[in-house]
């Protein structure tokens, strides 16, 4: 603690060290009976992991809220104890990092709730386990962290802190924890902490998880990058010698440090570039620190006079930065003895900011003034979460909302004022007017890009500074889908057509709400009662739209008619209990040969007979939950299937998790929904896409709409759900696609 208290009085002396150390004494007190897998006291990781907090120089209430992070989710305090014995703030930082904690995400300190199965970890394993923690980086875990984001940026900041300690002690874990873990980390937490400009953890955060990824390619270029810094050493150290006198003796007050590039970073060049080791010759970049923005730019003249510029190896992130307010210069030079040397140069502050990103805001928060650019960047930032947030009408669609816009390439646009927007590579004007405001974006006609008018076709590069034409009488157009490619502006053109069509949606949705419960009534009338059109009146619909999170039945039945909700989904809210549990028959044979792993209390058994439940057709690699029937053995939904969420509330002891399996080369039919615009030749390309992945086509329907739409129904056969997964990628890549989602199993033949 001494050393936390030390760096805490020396960058902020007016700090209430006080609060910090009640807040260790606190978390001492409530972790003293606790220990970490290696043995070591608990209270060691909270200690660690604000020592971190404290080298990003974060204020008084991140460091105490640190200490206290675990303290509510391991030792049953109270939020009221929090806010009594520490105040509201750190309060409400410990709330957002405790409801942080990521379902499916390892944290390394619990046992996990499935029995652990160890293997040898070969190619294979590597590949599998990577694409099931693609999975776990589920929709859920990642909208509950961007949410925390937009709340306050401490918390992510804390979390990512947290990681970095528990990668640090990663080896006292068994192999296949510690795999998970590395993974989830280059895939979750290395991202973020780059969004968020954090450089000093995301390397550490990258380099750790390689040894436990790719133990094999770790070790190698380790020993590589080793042996050649002890070659190339002294060559840089002349460089950096040579450097510092020139500057020196322009009279600029510089220092001169080499920085080496990291191990992950070094590995990742050579597999996108398809190149060896012996190729890189930019092992060690040089950084030249200087005081004012002026320095830079004569620092840089200095260099380039005595070093050679390597033609088109120079960028200006000081006048065009990055988003997560990256500024730097950037220049590759030809060094001493001829081989090629990046030189960065930036000031004191830009060099701050660099290394702490984002959590540099709070460094200024007393005693220190943050610049209008520096608030306006956090703020689009957050706007940025906020929007994610508001244009995903369910946890699947904020990711893959939030892994379009947030790990994709990036270009940087700049406003008529000089502020940086972020957007991913191609984007153009329309995908910028809609992040400026949805009302800029449905009137625009054009775009001055760098003081010219261009289309809005137009694709964007670096530092196009953009200025939006807007006519008051204009409206989107259904082909703006086919040139955006942000999330964001792509809901805001879809809720455009859905508003403008509400009328004709509501109808086609009272349409197909009725043809289902036809179509139902036709198998088994019995088992929707005696007045079974009474479910589709108004009344009921009000009611089980607020299970949907719509405000009205009239929201409700334009979901159903825009194809975003399925008609059977919501006749099995108002009747949940309707629908019969036996298995669907395929061509005469019931497809309940699968092999399957049931685990209920820490046994495992593969002899009980299941069926596939037709409400939701569940298929192999799904999140699937068995019920056991009353005498005719288990029936599998899926996780999120409203009759299991009734099963569970009511019947939660006949629930148990299962693991399903398929044989090779079983397949499964399941029914998809295809929403697209119309025109000829639709149905024989969406055939050739399921030629091309060898999918069986087993029946198809379409419906054409009078606003040049088309709702394509299929029922296909598929081996497992990643299959289906990259079906829909594939589809959703023809262009024309708007939504495509999984429909019950209840479709007429």
């Amino acid at each position: 603690m001494e050393r936390i208290s030390s760096r805490l009085i020396e960058y902020r002396p007016q700090a209430d060290t006080a609060l910090v150390y009640r807040a260790f004494v606190f978390a001492r007190e409530k972790h003293k009976t606790q220990t970490r897998k290696s043995g070591e006291p608990y209270i060691i990781h909270p200690v660690e992991v604000t020592e971190i907090l404290a080298d990003l120089e974060m204020d008084e209430q991140t460091l105490a809220a640190g200490l206290l992070h675990d303290v509510v989710e391991d030792c049953g305090v109270t939020l009221d104890e929090l806010k009594q014995n520490f105040g509201e703030e750190v309060m409400h930082l410990v709330d957002g990092v405790t409801k942080l904690q990521i379902v499916g995400v390892d944290d390394g300190k619990k046992d996990m709730e499935e029995p652990e199965i160890e293997e040898p970890i070969t190619e294979a394993t590597r590949e599998r386990r990577k694409k099931q923690v693609e999975q776990t980086k589920n929709a859920a875990n990642i909208r509950k962290i961007f949410v925390a984001m937009a709340k306050d940026l401490r918390v992510i900041i804390i979390k990512i802190a947290d990681r970095l300690h528990n990668m640090r002690t990663l080896g006292s874990l068994a192999p296949a924890r510690q795999f998970r873990m590395a993974t989830e980390t280059l895939q979750i937490f290395a991202p973020l902490a780059h969004r968020l400009g954090i450089w000093q953890l995301k390397w550490q955060l990258e380099d750790l998880s390689f040894k436990y990824v790719e133990p094999e390619e770790y070790a190698r270029v380790s020993q590589l990058v080793n042996r050649n810094r002890k070659e190339r050493q002294a060559e840089v150290d002349f460089a950096m010698t040579e450097l510092q006198r020139w500057l020196s003796d322009d009279g600029i007050e510089a220092e001169v440090k080499g920085r080496p590039k990291h191990l992950w970073s070094i590995y990742n060049k050579m597999k996108s570039q398809g190149i060896e080791f012996t190729d890189l010759y930019d092992l060690t970049a040089l950084r030249v620190i200087v005081h004012t923005r002026q320095e830079c730019y004569h620092a840089l003249g200095v260099t380039h006079a005595h070093l050679n510029p390597i033609p088109g190896m120079y960028t200006d992130y000081i006048a065009q930065s990055k988003s997560n307010l990256y500024q730097s210069i950037h220049t590759k030079v030809l060094g001493p003895s001829g081989l090629p040397l990046e030189v960065q140069i930036r000031t004191w502050e830009m060099h701050r900011t660099a290394e702490f990103g984002i959590a540099a805001h709070w460094q200024y928060k007393e005693g220190g003034k943050v610049s209008d650019q520096f608030e306006r960047r956090v703020s689009f930032l957050r706007q940025q979460l906020f929007d994610w947030q508001a244009d995903s009408k369910d946890p699947s669609e904020f990711m893959r909302n939030v892994t379009e816009d947030l790990f994709k390439e990036q270009v940087f646009v700049l406003t008529p004022k000089g502020d940086v927007i972020d957007l991913p590579a191609d984007s153009g004007p329309l995908d910028f007017a809609f992040r400026v405001h949805s009302a800029v974006g449905e009137h625009c006609v054009g775009a001055k890009v760098n003081g010219r008018m261009v289309p809005l076709s137009y694709k964007f590069k670096n530092g196009d500074v953009t200025e939006i034409v807007t006519r008051p009488s204009a409206a989107p157009s259904l082909d703006w889908l086919n040139m955006v490619q942000t999330s964001h502006a792509k809901t805001k053109i879809k809720a455009y057509f859905k508003k403008v069509n509400l009328t004709e949606n509501i109808e086609r949705g009272r349409e197909l709400l009725d043809h289902e419960l036809t179509a139902q009534l036709d198998r088994d009338p019995k088992r929707w009662g005696d007045d079974p059109r009474s479910l589709i009146k108004d009344d009921s619909l009000r009611t089980v739209a607020k299970h949907f999170n719509m405000p009205s039945e009239i929201e409700l039945l334009a979901a159903i008619g825009y194809g975003t909700t399925a008609s059977l989904t919501v006749l099995n809210r108002l009747k949940p209990h309707a629908l019969p549990e036996p298995g669907i028959q395929f061509g005469g044979k019931r497809a309940n040969d699968a092999k399957m792993k049931i685990s209920a209390g820490g046994m495992e058994t593969d002899s009980m007979a299941f069926r596939r439940s037709r409400c939701c057709l569940p298929i192999p690699g799904d999140d699937v939950v068995g019920y056991v029937t009353r005498g005719r053995g288990m029936a599998l939904h899926r996780r999120e299937c409203p009759n299991m969420k009734q099963y569970w509330i009511n019947e939660r002891e006949r629930c148990t998790g299962v693991e399903y399996v398929g044989n090779e080369g079983q397949v499964f039919q399941v029914y998809i929904a295809v929403l697209t615009h119309d025109r000829t030749g639709l149905i024989a390309d969406v055939g050739a896409i399921f030629g091309e992945n060898k999918t069986n086509i087993t029946a198809i329907k379409t419906q054409s709409h009078r606003d040049r739409t088309a709702t394509l129904e299929l029922a296909i056969e598929v081996r497992n759900s990643e299959h289906l997964e990259d079906i829909f990628k594939k589809v959703y890549g023809m262009g024309d696609v708007l939504n495509i989602h999984r429909i019950s199993g209840t479709k007429e033949k």
